[in-house]
């Protein structure tokens, strides 16, 4: 079975789930499932080196990561703010970072590192990292759209076999950590494809099934959505297109199945990027590393943008017991990911950011951890064919407070819109009322040191 997800809540008023727009398998398609139909169609090839179009891959570290311990250290401060780890040198003359992210240091020239965020909202969710948005005020009927959601809206598919917008995080215990970007108010057509979320990545068969008996079910599918459309005021029926569209692509093509089927990558390259763990530790995220290269294929194969969400990061206690464990893992993905999109000409077209919702407390705690500051944060960057290389902002002696430079969340989603091709300052998109609205407040243009 093939499940388009869509978002959380919410039914049709003939009782189906937005979130199952829909299912193409069971009764859908009379017990179908998907190589077959692929071989069926078996004209399709792997997708192309390099591409044609601009993304963006967001890999959320939920929980909060401890800014301090990891590209910010503070060698100078007194014990019970400094912490057990230590500064290495990079490739970059005066920039250092956490002696457990070597395989980034060797490549800084590479990446931005963000000190100075600021304008943190402190909840566990992934609100500001997903729109660039507060969740908490101002938020407009139906919600703020996610980045992905915007680029699928304003740029559209790729092409027919791959959705613009995908998330590869799964369902987590605290769920908002597991969030893959919502569409808000540029409705269902707009939400991102979640293969993880729902059935699973094996829900993308079919079996038996030719493509003359696919077409005849989707003349069918129209015939009853003609009788729903007429009747419609919601705005739900064009979703429902747009997902009919996207199913029937992806199922007479094998691109979407073959980015998420590892076994057709180089064997070199898979090793590389290491496999991770797909266990669910607590309410977080999984520690899967395979995902990274499953983005990379991904916007190979015409995604516009990927989501993804990497361990727990929430260390109100054995803070260093726990980024012993987790910053190896993230410098083998987050490194591997970035060489590879050199390597493969795609680091001008592909741009990659790293962050959490908020930072961690200067102070150390009584049982060896950090607690909530969303006083100052951190993030990191690369590719999108932007300055490189280069450390952004400075926080004060302690690592509370940003004193250099202070960077907000819009201005990075300027920076990332503006790589991506998209004037985030001059565009605007119609809210459920038709009101025009701004993808980022105006006042917040690209960062100038990683576009200038």
């Amino acid at each position: 079975m093939l499940t388009i997800l869509g978002n959380h809540t919410g039914r049709f008023c003939d009782g189906l789930s937005r979130r199952s727009f829909l299912q193409i398998g069971g009764l859908a398609l009379g017990g179908a499932s998907l190589p077959q139909i692929l071989a069926a169609e078996a004209a399709k090839g792997s997708p192309a080196r390099g591409i044609n179009h601009k993304a963006v891959i967001m890999i959320f570290l939920p929980g909060g990561p401890p800014h301090q311990d990891m590209w910010d250290l503070k060698t100078d401060a007194p014990s019970e703010f400094r912490g057990e780890f230590r500064p290495i040198r990079t490739n970059v003359s005066g920039i250092e970072i956490c002696e457990e992210f070597p395989r980034i240091a060797k490549m800084a020239d590479k990446f931005t590192f963000i000190r100075s965020m600021v304008g943190a909202e402190g909840p566990h969710d992934a609100m500001m990292c997903l729109t660039g948005r507060p969740g908490r005020k101002g938020v407009p009927p139906g919600g703020w759209p996610s980045l992905g959601a915007a680029m699928s809206k304003l740029q559209g598919r790729v092409n027919d076999a791959c959705p613009p917008f995908v998330g590869l995080s799964p369902k987590c215990g605290h769920d908002e950590w597991g969030d893959p970007g919502q569409a808000g108010f540029l409705g269902p057509a707009h939400s991102p494809f979640t293969p993880f979320r729902g059935g699973g990545q094996q829900d993308i068969v079919l079996k038996n099934v030719s493509l003359e008996r696919l077409d005849d079910r989707r003349g069918l599918l129209s015939s009853f959505d003609n009788f729903r459309r007429d009747v419609d005021q919601s705005g739900m029926m064009e979703g429902l297109d747009t997902f009919n569209e996207q199913a029937f692509g992806v199922l007479t093509s094998s691109a979407l199945a073959d980015a998420l089927d590892l076994s057709k990558e180089d064997p070199g390259t898979v090793e590389r990027y290491g496999k991770g763990t797909e266990e669910l530790r607590a309410d977080g995220c999984w520690k899967r590393l395979d995902q990274f290269l499953m983005a990379r294929r991904l916007v190979e194969a015409g995604a516009r943008c990927v989501t993804l969400g990497f361990s727990r990061w929430d260390w109100h206690d054995r803070n260093f017991k726990r980024g012993r464990e987790d910053f190896p893992l993230l410098d083998q993905g987050l490194s591997a990911l970035v060489q590879d999109l050199h390597d493969r000409g795609l680091s001008d077209d592909v741009s990659v950011v790293v962050w959490g919702e908020f930072g961690r407390t200067p102070k150390i705690n009584e049982k060896a951890g950090r607690d909530h500051w969303p006083r100052v944060s951190c993030a990191v960057l690369a590719g999108g064919g932007m300055n490189h290389g280069q450390i952004v902002g400075a926080t004060d002696r302690l690592g509370g407070e940003a004193v250099e430079r202070p960077v907000e969340f819009p201005e990075v989603f300027s920076t990332l819109y503006h790589a991506a091709g998209i004037d985030a300052r001059n565009t605007t998109i119609p809210d459920l009322t038709g009101r025009p609205t701004y993808l980022v407040d105006p006042k917040f243009a690209p960062m100038r040191e990683l576009v200038g």
